[in-house]
């Protein structure tokens, strides 16, 4: 299964360029990303089962001159058909933030 994500920042209405995202299963580290210039990243990839992308919003936010109330956003999914890929958004503010299962 290929895995990726896109995060955007809800204040700017634009892609959030640079967040750091790990992906692990179980305490395995599967991939490490960092969002590119449209807030997107591959982690390549990963079996079925349970795994978690975590977000260091706190690491980015600071970056950009602000404060986010998060200093990280764990996303824990489960991938039941290994053959499909999986695409997994973040729509980011600094008080808030919301995921869904994307295609």
């Amino acid at each position: 299964m290929s895995l990726s994500t896109h995060v955007l920042d809800a204040t700017s209405g634009g892609p959030a360029v640079g967040v750091p995202v790990v992906l692990t299963s179980g305490d395995t580290e599967i991939a490490r990303a960092i969002t590119d210039a449209d807030g997107r990243a591959r982690l390549g990839e990963t079996g079925p089962g349970v795994h978690t992308l975590t977000f260091a919003t706190g690491d980015w936010f600071a970056a950009t001159g602000r404060q986010g109330f998060y200093p990280e956003v764990a996303v824990t999914f489960t991938v039941f058909d290994p053959g499909r890929h999986q695409h997994v958004p973040l729509l980011l503010s600094p008080f808030a933030y919301s995921t869904y299962r994307g295609s």
